[in-house]
């Protein structure tokens, strides 16, 4: 059988397992299984794709994973990023679109605290997107802001998604952070702009942010920069340890996660049960990446 048809069966297979709702992990891990044993033989087919699942799950670089995915859950269930967003929105004024420009601007620091896009989308959709919509920002816009803003964190180091393709494609995350931030922010910038321009093109899909504490002249604004400061602290340590050379991708994603718990200390919200719930939810969503990283390897390595 030649590779273009084997090629076919590939493409044919996952999309009909994906269309039946098997889970993307699942599905290119039974792809890549049933491709190796077609093509190489039983023997050989079980062998490549043991050897390939094997050598990714002892990679050192796995275990930042968790660390992130731990720090984004402390993140959000300690209240942080809520207070974060609601500094954001005072400190913008009174302008329009400005809830959305802000939104955006939080998406950057909640992709750099995460790094996790699914976990970043939920989180601006229960913070952001009621608020956008109470304000009676048009539903389409409010919507396309939390899906392409959360998007942000596939590019925004520390980024799980660039750590599972350094492990898969063997190349380093390290320089895979640093080639990725400039784009992201690049988007981030666009995405401003688009909001900018539409809002001015349509007034009424982005009504004024009108609170009493908008109206405050700036320099009274200053003392709700206080909701920032902390996750700011905790942004540039994880990254300042990166791309200083002091800490490795893992290392940081462990102070990352240590810090978290601090900053959730300092605000005294660190309690048992916010820690159980953050570990069960890791537990749950590291479990769904290391499928996924599985299969994503397995299918690679034929």
């Amino acid at each position: 059988m030649g590779i273009e048809i084997i090629t076919l069966l590939i493409v044919i297979s996952l999309l009909a397992l994906m269309a039946l709702g098997v889970p993307l992990g699942i599905t290119t891990l039974t792809v890549s299984l049933g491709t190796a044993l077609l093509y190489f033989g039983e023997r050989a087919g079980f062998f490549i794709v043991a050897a390939n699942v094997s050598e990714v799950l002892h990679k050192y670089e796995l275990i930042a994973v968790p660390f992130f995915v731990f720090m984004a859950n402390v993140l959000e269930r300690s209240g942080i990023a809520h207070s974060m967003f609601e500094s954001m929105a005072i400190m913008g004024g009174r302008f329009r679109g400005s809830v959305g420009v802000q939104t955006t601007f939080v998406a950057v620091l909640l992709a750099a605290m995460s790094g996790i896009m699914g976990g970043e989308i939920v989180m601006l959709g229960l913070i952001a997107l009621p608020q956008m919509l109470r304000l009676g920002y048009d539903r389409k816009l409010a919507i396309g802001i939390i899906c392409a803003a959360g998007a942000l964190a596939t590019l925004i180091p520390p980024s799980v998604v660039l750590i599972v393709y350094g492990l898969a494609a063997q190349v380093s995350i390290t320089k895979l952070f640093a080639a990725s931030a400039v784009p992201g922010l690049i988007l981030a910038g666009l995405y401003i702009t688009y909001i900018l321009v539409r809002v001015r093109l349509k007034p009424e899909m982005a009504p004024i942010y009108d609170i009493p504490e908008t109206a405050l002249p700036f320099f009274q604004r200053l003392k709700f920069l206080k909701g920032i400061i902390l996750p700011a602290i905790l942004i540039g340590t994880v990254l300042g340890v990166i791309y200083s050379g002091v800490a490795t991708v893992t290392e940081a994603a462990a102070i990352g996660a240590i810090g978290a718990l601090v900053v959730a200390a300092a605000r005294k919200e660190l309690k048992w049960t916010m820690a159980r719930d953050a570990m069960r939810q890791t537990v749950i969503t590291v479990g769904s990446i290391i499928w996924l990283v599985i299969g994503a390897v397995s299918l690679i390595g034929i």
